[in-house]
């Protein structure tokens, strides 16, 4: 959803409402208002709250302009927004760890420059006010949660330092999370504990909600499914759940979690050791991987709700991969996953489970208090895996309004859908907006001037970004882009968002334990289409700053022109603009740009 507001002389501002967090864009109805415009200051007011500016990491070429007394350099009143939207995420720098929920309104002034390219005072009779509700996603019968993730950002960095640990070098599968894992570079340390729900964010507070909940309810169980397990709190309170007697789990015994020393054997071993009946663990990979990060609950033997998504419930996957979780509170929903469960059971997780009910058709959904939706369950027979991701491609290719999407890697996996989203970006009538850790060859990125849309790398490596940037911790542990999700037309009442444990390509349909998930709801889409766009964003941003790739793609280029010139007189540091052709071409009718606006911002 959205709010939006504007002012006599046609300045508008618009909120959309994500997923703990809010996404403020801006429009002028005529564009001669963009003539030296020198940006956008943002004031945030939570109810009852003391409001604040928003920070910017750039700021303005040194020169006499008007500043706001008692206003750091870098709050956007003196180093106003240089773009016409902005993801405001409540946190550490005004809030700390104690973060506000509830009403928040955000005040957006235009800023100008003057005739010697100085910012002028702030003229508060062309601002525009609007309020929106900032909290974690929630309806009746379905919640949402995303990991931070952002390990390569100066969030991170700020909060934790450049050298901060993950997890004790050597550890067991169970380590103390209290214990020490960085400092900081004014010399405040973290616990791991503090990395993890920074990092974890809302996905991690909805996986432990859940878990604390079974624990204090004894006529509540839990059936497990998971690919990569390591993450110590949470074994630890599965196996105290294998003690009373209370879950089953299936877990993955490909190559990859049965090597040597590997954390999924421990946890077995451990398991069986605790275990009272009738708990009970089962190994298996079906054709090639037991993909799925279910957890299925019931209250007195009856299937109540379900979490699932794309969170792997390890280190990796809830805090340094970029993932969702998606909690059904519907016992309809819970009742066909429980039934799938069973089902992988007793074919003892392996490749006959194509041949049931449940590989078959998907199963629909609809009730006035929940979205729409359509859940499939692989590993599906050939033809069906072929049809499923057919419907997906058709309905990409068929958006007229925007394809935003988050995925693994799209260059892998085999099936129609990965091409389509390759070949979006060339379509100059959406607005088409990608990340993966795999692109293909080589990493697109936007040509100014020019319409086709963004695909990016969300792996540069070791990007360093030029002053006043600090250097980034760089990512690692496997994948930073572990999301598996695409949004077609999110604006639109056609909105439609693919989501899930499914890589979307055939050989994991064909061969995969997998659920995914079709859900036709535009508040849910707009959730999904602002993480996608806080991810593009952030490493379109490394990317462009990272040294050129060797690559054989002719339509690859070194990035978009968002990234302002090194100026003087520190010609190493990088400043905002100190004229107005950065907001020039978001009124270019043959700019991306002007397309961002219109989407976002109209």
């Amino acid at each position: 959803m959205y709010v939006t507001n504007s002012n006599a002389s046609g300045f508008s501002v618009k909120a959309w409402q994500g997923d703990a967090k809010t996404m403020i864009a801006f429009n002028f109805s005529a564009v001669a208002d963009v003539n030296e415009l020198a940006g956008f200051s943002i004031f945030v007011e939570p109810v009852g709250q003391q409001g604040y500016y928003l920070w910017n990491n750039l700021v303005l070429p040194h020169g006499a302009h008007a500043v706001v007394s008692g206003e750091a350099t870098n709050s956007s009143a003196n180093a106003p927004f240089q773009k016409f939207r902005w993801l405001h995420v409540p946190g550490n720098i005004h809030q700390g760890e104690n973060v506000f929920y509830g009403k928040y309104t955000y005040t957006v002034t235009p800023r100008y420059f003057d005739a010697n390219a100085l910012l002028t005072p702030i003229n508060t009779t062309l601002s525009v006010s609007v309020d929106i509700q900032v909290g974690p996603f929630a309806t009746d019968l379905v919640e949402l949660g995303f990991t931070r993730g952002f390990t390569q950002s100066q969030a991170f960095t700020h909060h934790f330092g450049n050298k901060a640990l993950f997890q004790p070098a050597g550890r067991s599968l169970i380590f103390d999370t209290g214990d020490i894992a960085a400092t900081n570079s004014t010399g405040q340390t973290f616990t791991f504990l503090q990395e993890y729900v920074w990092a974890g964010f809302t996905a991690r507070q909805k996986i432990f909600d859940l878990l604390d909940e079974i624990l204090t309810d004894n006529t509540l169980t839990i059936d497990v499914f998971a690919y990569d397990l390591n993450e110590p709190d949470l074994c630890a309170i599965l196996l105290k759940l294998a003690s009373e007697g209370r879950i089953r789990v299936i877990l993955d015994n490909a190559a990859l979690h049965t090597k040597a020393n590997s954390p999924e054997d421990a946890f077995e071993q451990q398991f069986k050791a605790a275990a009272k009946l009738p708990a009970a663990i089962l190994r298996g990979k079906f054709g090639r991987f037991a993909h799925d990060k279910e957890f299925v609950i019931y209250k007195n033997a009856q299937p109540l709700k379900v979490l699932t998504g794309s969170t792997n419930f390890s280190v990796t996957g809830m805090y340094v991969n970029s993932n969702h979780v998606i909690l059904f509170k519907d016992p309809g929903v819970a009742a066909i996953y429980a039934a799938v469960f069973q089902e992988a059971w007793i074919s003892n997780v392996s490749e006959s489970f194509n041949k049931s009910q449940y590989a078959e058709a998907p199963y629909d959904f609809e009730k006035p208090e929940s979205p729409e939706m359509s859940i499939t369950f692989s590993p599906h027979p050939a033809d069906v895996a072929l049809d499923i991701l057919n419907k997906i491609t058709n309905r990409v290719k068929a958006s007229t309004s925007s394809v935003l999407f988050a995925v693994m890697d799209i260059s892998s996996g085999g099936g129609p859908v990965f091409p389509a989203l390759q070949q979006i970006h060339a379509d100059q009538n959406v607005f088409s907006y990608g990340i993966s850790d795999a692109p293909g060859a080589g990493i697109y990125l936007y040509k100014p001037g020019n319409k086709s849309g963004v695909l990016v790398g969300g792996k540069p490596g070791k990007t360093v970004l030029p002053p006043p940037f600090d250097i980034e911790k760089p990512i690692f542990m496997g994948h930073q882009v572990h999301n598996k999700f695409i949004i077609c037309d999110f604006n639109t009442d056609q909105a439609v968002v693919y989501c899930g444990s499914s890589n979307l390509a055939l050989g994991g349909e064909g061969a995969n334990g997998d659920n995914l998930i079709q859900i036709n709801d535009t508040d849910t889409a707009t959730v999904f289409a602002l993480e996608a766009v806080a991810l593009v964003d952030h490493f379109d941003f490394r990317n462009a700053n990272e040294a050129p790739k060797q690559t054989s793609a002719p339509s690859a280029t070194r990035g978009e022109d968002s990234t302002p010139p090194l100026a003087a007189p520190d010609n190493n540091i990088l400043y905002l603009y100190n004229n107005d052709s950065w907001a020039k071409r978001y009124f270019d009718a043959n700019d991306l740009h002007c397309e961002d606006r219109i989407l976002f911002g109209m």
